[in-house]
């Protein structure tokens, strides 16, 4: 069947000069973003800048923001991500 090259969702990279195994998840990391929509997000250095300035919402925002926050499913996004995490 020849060498592996992909289990359990990681790539298997080799460099047999070398003598050495690398293990890659980028494809399974692309796929859960993918899932969750965020095929397109835009990296920055920290979680939060420093020019954000937070404020309390009124009733219907609030309201807004819960409906909207309903239908992201966060307990499989923190499981996919920890997938990744643990296993490599």
């Amino acid at each position: 069947m020849g060498a592996a090259e992909k289990i359990l969702g990681m790539e298997i990279k080799r460099d047999r000069d070398q003598r050495k195994l690398f293990l890659c998840q980028e494809g399974y990391i692309l796929k859960v973003l993918k899932r969750f929509g965020m095929n397109a997000p835009k990296p920055v250095s920290t979680p939060l800048t420093s020019s954000i300035h937070l404020f309390e919402l009124n009733s219907t925002q609030l309201e807004a923001k819960k409906e909207y926050m309903a239908r992201i499913p966060y307990a499989s996004v923190v499981g996919s991500l920890m997938y990744a995490m643990v296993c490599t």
